[in-house]
């Protein structure tokens, strides 16, 4: 007797095949019809891991971003002088 896995599912693997060759066109549909449930499922968050001991918290995150760049100074003073030519003669 072989102890080989290969050899032990020999049976396992007539099985299918026989099966796949006389009903293979219905366990195609049925698989098919069976995907679209499934596949809801995965999508609306079946395979979270949900704890019932713990209470559900939702956390949030926030993106802040800061500009680096300082204010730019003041414009500088603008001083206004009158210029009268009329002293300028003396």
């Amino acid at each position: 007797m072989h102890n080989d896995p290969i050899y032990l599912l020999e049976p396992v693997y007539h099985f299918l095949d026989r099966m796949i060759h006389d009903h293979g066109d219905i366990l195609y549909i049925l698989l098919v019809y069976a995907s679209i449930p499934l596949s809801a499922w995965i999508l609306s968050g079946g395979l979270r891991r949900k704890s019932r001991h713990h209470p559900r918290i939702a956390t949030g995150i926030a993106i802040v971003i800061q500009s680096s760049t300082r204010q730019p100074p003041p414009p500088p003073l603008i001083i206004l002088h009158e210029f009268d030519s009329s002293q300028d003669d003396d």
